[in-house]
């Protein structure tokens, strides 16, 4: 509530307390009702000097204040210090602060360092200008962090003190970044618009409002100039230089969105320089270099083009990296680029097999039925997105979890689920759940379980878990053995038995040997260890054979996980003790800090197997593999022709009743959902598949190889069977009738769908999605609008650095019309591009705003046109005057002024 006075107003900050002024009304009331024998002017004084107190008692509650006109203003220094910005900029902000410093007066002025997003500089928000001071500033303060750093902004704190004052202390403004080089860690991007927007809510009220810009001007993010539209600041902009130190860069790579397997393209090469050089243009398809120059190439200032021819022979997918070397540059960053190629023809397999060579004979059963196949050993699992995405399809062939990272199963998982890639399992003894599988991301998509009923027949296991629980276990660490542990219980049959003992300097049983049928109990057990103490192995070894040799179980396993060096004991003797009993002993080393000689020599004196464990989330799949080989239990050698329980078209043209026999497999459970297609003659799976979000998943619990398929590898339908299979579970890449653009501009990717049916009419009114997975495996899905006839258009952030894979999809009327991958790569920020910097987008954001371009110090502090309305609170006056008359009501009710009068 306002009102107006000549040259002032008056506001009530809180005008709904004006209510308490109905208060009065008792007050009028008691006057009325009271016995006083006072004279009646003396009763009517204290009357209104009390309705005076309440009055300015409510008054004071409901905030009055002055409002006065004031001219004084309120700088906020927003000053770039994106990597974009030249050294030399650094000279032009110190002169700038360098002239504030002479001026005197209560204006106030605040730095803000930014780049991709702002970051206030200290906790202190006003400085005297006259104070401010970039020499002055103590060693504690010179450094102010930029925002997206790991430093606090309360690491500087700006010194207010009266005008004119020589001992100021205040935060220096942090110096500009220096030139990039592989090692730097400094801004990447520029957001004016962030800068401005933070700049102007720091300004308190009562102020002018003006905030000073440095920069220049090319901003990676964010829109200013619609900001400066609607700000109600003026923000007045400095240019600052940008960089111009040598530099070349590769500023675009471009390529076919897609191509046939042997057709030749061109990779379009952009090359942009502040300088005239020679140099080398390296072309890479995946890690092989394909186009190397033997004499360096000429390029001109500006923008240089080339073009190298390819082609794709045995890739659905092609990543494309440029990169220049020999020319003088600064940055490094900026030195390559990339694109990608989807190539259509042959379906395109890679084959994982545990040893290559017995890979032979299915690699070229399926070469005969025109596949594409890649074969690599268990090293070669692919570590990326990107680098899956080049098959349609993946096949594991007896490879065991362990020697997988959990990045790379979630990696498998996102291929299959989100991008419709495909995958099948085959078996081996390194398989399902010999190989570990069980309750990992890559059972979870399998259509069987690992764990199975374990036949009564089967010979009993009496197995000791030794855990170390020394302090270096603590975190992470034990609570990942302790899931194992568990884990293991639930593999275990009824008539089995597990204990566990964990130990540090000394070893106790967390759980004497007991029967694995009472899984509860152990698994509280389990649940009470912890961390802590040093480490002794021996003790803890020697519990447990004294405990397996007292059983009458027919097998009998110890598993050792530490991971430290122990103190001595007789290692050699307790592991020969094991052998000859007839007890097997695995260890598990986890970190480089174990002792891994001493592990290997028990493991392979017990008869075991040694694990080396560099990551601690693999701990339970090497549990899991330990229980499931000890037992003996998960496989079936006994030789069997497998029964199609299901029909289907997968298998049409194929007599499986003549098939040759199997001679074992590995044996699963499957899951409720899934499509059981063969079983062996007991009724176990051997072959079943099903639908994992967009894609599917086979497995075939024999395996491809001589061990038990020798009879099926001279069988004629071999090749037809399994090339039937992977077309079923492998990626479908429908483009028939459809074109697909992935286009780049800033830090916004457009995706772009033509779509037309086999008659050549537009598909209008369909359902188009694009699933989008970021390199860090982040999924989105974003719904494409229709733009134009058969014209779909989607939109997604790519700021980041990464490659972005793209599933996208359309339905119309629930009937499918196609679905096609593509990826995109993002080499390096805009902010690392050539470029001048934006005088234009400069100054229309002063302009739009109200402000000056390029100000000299005397147009940017001249008086401002209007002046702003200073609040001066009233409260402490109001309450003084309610003091003072609140004594002269009192007196006036205790003594009689007329006996004076």
């Amino acid at each position: 509530m306002n009102l107006d006075l000549t040259y002032s107003s008056l506001e009530l900050t809180r005008p709904h307390l004006l209510w308490l002024l109905l208060l009065l009304i008792p007050v009028v009331w008691f006057f009325h009702r009271s016995l006083s024998d006072f004279p009646k002017p003396q009763r009517w004084t204290s009357l209104l000097m009390r309705s005076a107190v309440l009055l300015l008692l409510v008054l004071a509650l409901a905030g009055l204040s002055l409002l006065q006109p004031t001219f004084r203003q309120y700088f906020v220094m927003a000053v770039d210090q994106s990597s974009s910005i030249d050294q030399s900029a650094e000279e032009k902000v110190n002169q700038w602060v360098d002239q504030m410093k002479k001026i005197q007066g209560e204006d106030r002025v605040l730095f803000l360092p930014f780049a991709s997003q702002p970051g206030v500089m200290g906790d202190k928000l006003t400085t005297p200008m006259s104070d401010l001071a970039l020499d002055g500033a103590s060693d504690e303060t010179a450094t102010a962090p930029t925002v997206g750093t790991e430093e606090s902004s309360d690491s500087a704190i700006p010194v207010e003190t009266e005008p004119g004052s020589e001992e100021s202390e205040v935060a220096a403004l942090p110096p500009v970044p220096k030139a990039a080089n592989e090692n730097d860690d400094f801004p990447m991007g520029t957001d004016l618009a962030s800068a401005m927007e933070t700049a102007a809510a720091a300004i308190p009220a009562g102020y002018v409002p003006h905030v000073v810009l440095l920069t220049d001007g090319r901003q990676t993010s964010g829109d200013a100039i619609r900001l400066a539209a609607t700000l109600d600041t003026r923000v007045s902009v400095v240019p600052l230089p940008v960089r111009d130190e040598p530099e070349v860069q590769v500023a675009e790579v471009r390529t076919p969105a897609e191509v046939r397997q042997g057709e030749p393209f061109n990779v379009e090469v952009t090359i942009n320089s502040n300088h005239e050089d020679q140099g080398y243009i390296d072309v890479y398809r995946g890690d092989v270099l394909v186009s190397q120059q033997e004499e360096p190439l000429k390029i001109k200032s500006g923008e240089n083009r080339f073009r190298f021819r390819q082609s794709i022979d045995n890739e659905s997918r092609t990543d494309y990296v440029v990169r220049v070397r020999g020319f003088k540059d600064t940055l490094l960053d900026n030195n390559a680029a990339s694109a990608v190629v989807f190539a259509s023809g042959k379906p395109s397999v890679l084959i994982v097999d545990s040893n290559v060579d017995e890979a032979r004979e299915f690699r070229w059963a399926l070469e005969e039925q025109e596949v594409l196949v890649q074969v690599r050993p268990a090293q070669g699992i692919p570590r990326s997105l990107s680098e899956l995405q080049k098959f349609d399809c993946l096949i594991l062939s007896n490879i065991p979890a362990t020697v997988m990272s959990r990045q790379q199963m979630e990696i498998i998982r996102t291929y299959v689920e989100a991008l419709g890639g495909g995958l099948v399992m085959i078996g081996g003894d390194q398989s399902f759940g010999l190989g570990g599988y069980y309750k990992t991301a890559i059972e979870e998509i399998l259509p069987v379980r690992s764990n199975f009923e374990k036949e009564k027949e089967k010979p009993s296991l009496a197995m000791v878990l030794v855990i170390d629980k020394s302090g270096s276990m603590g975190g992470q660490k034990i609570e990942l053995a302790k899931d194992a542990a568990k884990g293991a219980v639930e593999l275990l049959g009824p008539k089995d038995q597990l204990g566990v003992i964990a130990f540090d300097g000394a070893s106790y049983w967390a759980s004497e040997l007991h029967s694995a049928s009472d899984r509860n109990y152990i698994v509280d057990r389990i649940s009470t260890i912890e961390a802590s103490g040093g480490t002794s192995i021996y003790p803890a070894l020697s519990d447990a054979y004294e405990a397996l040799s007292a059983t009458s179980a027919k097998l009998k396993h110890v598993i050792l996980l530490t991971d430290g060096h122990s103190s001595p004991g007789d290692f050699d003797g307790i592991a020969n003790d094991m052998a000859n009993s007839r007890i097997t002993l695995s260890s598990v080393a986890v970190g480089a800090e174990a002792d891994a000689e001493l592990l290997e020599r028990l493991a392979e004196t017990g008869g075991g197997r040694y694990y080396m464990c560099d990551d601690p989330g693999s701990v339970p799949q090497i549990f899991a593999k330990e229980t499931v080989e000890a037992s003996k239990s998960a496989i079936n050698e006994l030789p069997f022709i497998p029964l199609q329980v299901r029909s289907t078209q997968v298998l049409s043209g194929l007599d499986m009743e003549t098939a040759p026999f199997l001679l074992g497999y590995v044996k699963t459970q499957p899951k409720p959902t899934s499509e059981f297609i063969l079983a062996s003659d007991t009724g176990d799976p051997v072959l079943v598949w099903w639908r994992y979000g967009l894609g599917m998943t086979v497995a075939f619990t024999s395996d491809a190889k001589s061990r038990w398929a020798a009879e099926w590898l001279t069988w004629p339908d071999f090749g037809r069977f399994w090339v039937q299979i992977i077309r079923h579970a492998m990626r479908k890449n429908e483009s028939k009738g459809v074109f697909v653009q992935v286009d780049r501009q800033d830090a916004e990717a457009r995706v772009i769908v033509d779509s037309v049916d086999l008659n050549g009419r537009f598909i209008n009114d369909a359902e188009t999605k694009l699933n989008l997975i970021s390199s860090g495996l982040d999924k989105q899905e974003i719904a494409m609008r229709q733009t134009g006839p058969g014209r779909y258009e989607g939109t997604f952030d790519a700021s980041k650095a990464g490659a972005y894979q793209l599933e996208l999809s359309q339905t119309k009327d629930g009937v499918p019309m196609f679905r096609q991958s593509r990826g995109m790569v993002v080499g390096y920020p805009e902010e690392l591009r050539l470029g001048p910097a934006d005088d234009v987008l400069m100054e229309r954001v002063a302009t739009l705003s109200g402000g000056t371009y390029n100000p000299t110090m005397e147009q940017l502090l001249a008086k401002p046109e209007n002046p702003v309305q200073q609040a001066l609170p009233l409260w402490p006056y109001l309450l003084t005057a309610a003091m003072i008359l609140f004594v002269g009501d009192v007196a006036l009710r205790r003594f009689d002024f007329s006996v004076w009068m």
